[in-house]
């Protein structure tokens, strides 16, 4: 489920979203500026993943399905979750009537089928699905049925992600790249000025859910005329634009300005409590990194405590935990976790001595400070690598350049991202062989197949168990642990519900 929420100086409660407010208070118009960590390197999110592109796209681009506030299933663009025959192979999706393209044409099962043999081609999540596909075609209009040689439990989860993303396309517009943005959402692409802003104005055709707001998923109302997406780098930039009120919303804010965001007229800070875990990704494929002795070198030589309170200050905005799921959650475990935090410098010398690793060669660590907790947290790591007698070259960038060069495995040999807490672990960008990082080793292989294969939520649990045993065996990467997340909204924004994902459909500027 969506975590925990302190807004302003209340105290924390479970996150399940807040009441909506009465209908009498929520009036149409109005204009939002959302700084936002960066500039986005695309606008597809079918082609690149990325918790900021989805984030932006997903109030102009729309699934069949999408997640509700606990993080289950639900349908958007279907009319309701798909029939699935016994044997778990065959997808019967029945699509809503009269949805309309921001084009005017009418979504039909041909945009759909179209759509999703773009997403198997193209999204590295659809590659997943893509070899144990038996089947998709359009039945009658309104009607889709998907075939898969086996069974594949996180399909509908897949098809319901935000980036990566099986987005709807009118059938005739199914370039790569896009040459158009033409979705079915509530909000739809007006203007990019790049380094300046994304303009969304409102679709006045949208057709919305009916029933209540439901997470991501029940009704999308459009209650503001525009939305401009601000690429705002600069950390403290958006922390005091936020305190002048130039933006209504501010995103991944310095936890250390919670106390400065508190108490002011034109803003009020969010934490977003247990939001998700930052990661160190080792490069797989090509340079020192291919040897498992350096991996394990890095693994051996990090500190977490260190790189978290470095990152965060206080402990309450953070956890030190191992394990890939935190507490409360079916997935989680211990398993292989002795090999986290461990902070020793001899034994990640003498790991590197057994790869052959001279002293000299750089590790080039790839990070930007619009994530300004990924930079800090570089920032120590280099230090307890260069205690291990390894060499580190820091190379800060734009996150849009970081996003390019990770693509080419040529030009790093560490890079830092984060992900929230997803609710299938098929979701976690870093397992695929596909994502850079590269992860494509036989036994990783086999155990993600047999996870996705299985039916039964218990054997699932026990696979994936076995899984993060692996991932400790084999560091392609590095959990430093849990964080909390902060960020800042105008008083008079209200109807917002805090989400990894910020969306605002719903929210409404108070007159």
């Amino acid at each position: 489920m969506f975590r925990k929420l302190v807004l302003a100086g209340l105290a924390a409660t479970s996150l399940s979203f807040a009441a909506t407010p009465p209908t009498l208070a929520q009036e149409r118009g109005g204009v939002i500026n959302v700084a936002m960590i960066g500039e986005l390197a695309s606008l597809d999110p079918t082609v690149a993943t990325g918790d900021l592109l989805g984030t932006v796209t997903q109030h102009f681009f729309e699934t069949l399905f999408t997640f509700d506030k606990e993080w289950n299933v639900t349908p958007l663009l279907a009319e309701k979750l798909p029939e699935v025959s016994a044997d778990g192979r065959v997808y019967t999706i029945t699509l809503r009537k009269g949805v309309t393209f921001h084009d005017g044409s009418a979504m039909t099962a041909k945009d759909v089928v179209a759509s999703l043999h773009r997403w198997l081609e193209l999204a590295a999540r659809g590659k997943l699905v893509q070899p144990n596909l038996a089947g998709l075609e359009a039945v009658d209009d309104h009607t889709v049925r998907l075939s898969l040689k086996e069974p594949f439990a996180p399909l509908a989860a897949l098809l319901a992600f935000n980036n990566s993303a099986a987005i709807i396309l009118p059938a005739g517009k199914m370039d790569n790249p896009l040459k158009e943005y033409v979705g079915t959402g509530p909000y739809m692409l007006k203007e990019r000025k790049a380094d300046q802003y994304i303009q969304l104005v409102r679709f006045d055709g949208y057709q919305a859910r009916e029933g209540d707001p439901n997470g991501f998923g029940g009704a999308r109302k459009q209650y503001l005329d525009e939305i401009r997406f601000v690429p705002v780098p600069d950390a403290n930039t958006r922390v005091e634009g936020a305190i002048a009120g130039q933006y209504d919303y501010a995103d991944l804010l310095p936890v250390e300005a919670y106390d400065r965001l508190n108490g002011q007229d034109k803003t009020e800070p969010l934490l977003l409590k247990s939001f998700g875990w930052p990661m160190f990704i080792m490069n797989n494929k090509q340079g020192m990194m291919t040897k498992l002795e350096m991996r394990k070198a890095v693994q051996a030589a990090l500190n977490a405590d260190d790189m978290l309170a470095a990152a965060f200050g206080k402990p309450e905005f953070y956890t030190v935990d191992g394990a890939l799921y935190p507490e409360g959650y079916s997935w989680r475990t211990d398993a292989g976790t002795e090999a986290y935090n461990l902070g020793d410098p001899e034994k990640a010398k003498e790991l590197a001595k057994t790869a052959g690793y001279d002293g000299k060669q750089p590790i080039r660590i790839l990070t930007s400070r619009q994530y300004e907790f990924h930079y800090k947290m570089a920032q120590v790591a280099a230090e307890y690598l260069k205690a291990a007698g390894l060499a580190v070259e820091l190379q800060v960038v734009d996150w849009a350049t970081l996003v390019q060069r990770r693509a080419d495995p040529a030009l790093w040999d560490i890079f830092i991202t984060h992900s929230p807490f997803l609710p299938d672990p098929a979701l976690i960008a870093p397992l695929p062989a596909t994502y850079p990082g590269w992860w494509d080793n036989p036994e990783k292989e086999k155990l993600l197949v047999a996870l996705n294969a299985e039916l039964d939520q218990n054997k699932r649990v026990a696979l994936f168990t076995d899984l993060q045993k692996l991932l400790y065996d084999q560091a392609p990467l590095y959990k430093v642990g849990d964080f909390s997340a902060l960020s800042a909204k105008s008083p008079k924004l209200k109807g917002y519900e805090a989400s990894p994902w910020p969306y605002f459909w719903n929210a409404y500027l108070e007159k």
